[in-house]
């Protein structure tokens, strides 16, 4: 048995449009991305080819607005194409993820100017983008990072390690949160650093269990020397673009995740009305079927949550809580469905020659990216009950 085309979902999408780019994706996703996804996630290709290509499709900036070559799309679209490019590869799908959200911060908080000069290239003209909060002694307290930039003149020099970053590497330009001021929150500054710039460069690849296709690297800052015109927002207002960018992100794991589910269902389905033991289809017994009804039930709650909160922020409305409720629900999800759909195949499940096991190795980094979820159990407490008593 090879990967299995998923099934077509049925969308609830806003306009026919949205349902034209819906058929665009699956129609990119069946014919340039799926043929290759296990052979190249099994030695670890990167496909930049197909980056450019959704780059001049235009599916690269999709929730960002047209003036800057953008899709102006809601986030109630824009998530169901990543779930649509996850369910085929999750390298592509989480790396348009990554993409949108590296893009943010200059969408959200740069200048006109700014938005004029750099915009254009990244959301259409085949520029990648990678996000650097994180660092190797600051992860989930991402307040504490310690890559410093200190003013020279017109410029910044940024100096530090940033660490887990996605396209880390391969990147065309770098979101980097770094320390201008006091320690805390209140000390950090955004920049978008050029790929090319001289002092960055990137340490080997992290050998991971799952995901092979996609870089992740620490990317290193020694002296790398930036204008101030390529400053994000105002001095010290980092670390609140970097939250308000991740609540965005988290709807992007989430939708990713259902993605990655819905593959797996998909794949269990085909299995379980293929094969036969005690004379008749496996899909005959009870067990099993119920099974497949849970975690078909799951992954249905998981897009409902996930499109919930797409719409609040949609209308403007706040959508924080949603956010994490979404990336938690949906991450623990595809965990759960990716591991029933290796039981419904039995032996076969565990093999390489069928694609249940890639997506069992790739569910699990859904619940570590973008906040473990047992930061999203933190912040939805904090939503529920207020900060924690120190």
């Amino acid at each position: 048995m090879s990967d299995r085309a998923p099934q077509p979902v049925a969308r609830q999408l806003p306009t026919d449009e949205a349902r034209e780019l819906i058929s665009l994706v699956r129609e990119i996703a069946q014919r340039e991305i799926a043929p290759s996804a296990a052979e190249e996630e099994d030695v670890g290709r990167f496909p930049r080819e197909v980056f450019t290509l959704l780059s001049g499709s235009g599916l690269l900036g999709l929730p960002y607005d047209d003036e800057y070559g953008g899709g102006e799309q809601p986030y109630e679209v824009y998530l169901q194409v990543l779930e649509e490019l996850a369910a085929v590869r999750l390298t592509v799908g989480l790396g348009v993820s990554v993409h949108t959200l590296a893009a943010y911060a200059l969408a959200a908080y740069g200048t006109k100017e700014q938005c004029a000069e750099h915009l254009p290239a990244m959301l259409g003209g085949g520029l990648l983008g990678a996000y650097c909060l994180s660092e190797p002694a600051s992860g989930s307290d991402a307040a504490s990072l310690r890559t410093r930039a200190v003013r020279d003149g017109g410029d910044w020099v940024l100096d530090g390690t940033k660490a887990w970053i996605t396209h880390g590497g391969i990147a065309d330009f770098y979101t980097v949160m770094a320390r201008t001021g006091q320690e805390g929150p209140r000390g950090v500054t955004a920049f978008l650093v050029p790929g090319d710039a001289e002092g960055l460069s990137a340490a080997a690849p992290e050998r991971k269990m799952g995901l092979k296709g996609s870089p992740t690297a620490q990317i290193h800052l020694d002296g790398v020397r930036v204008s101030d015109a390529r400053r994000l927002g105002e001095e010290g207002q980092g670390f609140t673009i970097a939250l308000s960018a991740l609540d965005s992100g988290r709807l992007g794991i989430a939708a990713c995740a259902i993605g990655v589910a819905q593959a797996a269902l998909d794949t269990a389905l085909s299995y379980a009305g293929e094969r036969r033991q005690f004379g008749r289809p496996i899909a005959d017994f009870q067990g099993l079927r119920f099974m497949l009804a849970d975690m078909a039930t799951r992954i249905e709650a998981g897009r409902a949550l996930y499109l919930s909160a797409a719409r609040l922020r949609d209308a403007g409305l706040p959508f924080s809580k949603q956010a994490a409720m979404a990336k938690l629900h949906c991450t623990d999800t595809v965990m759960r469905v990716t591991t029933d759909a290796v039981q419904v195949l039995g032996g076969y499940g565990y093999t390489a020659d069928f694609p249940a096991e890639r997506y069992l190795r790739e569910a699990k980094v859904l619940q570590i990216v973008e906040g473990t979820n047992q930061i999203q159990r933190m912040v939805i407490g904090r939503h529920l009950l207020g900060p924690e008593e120190r």
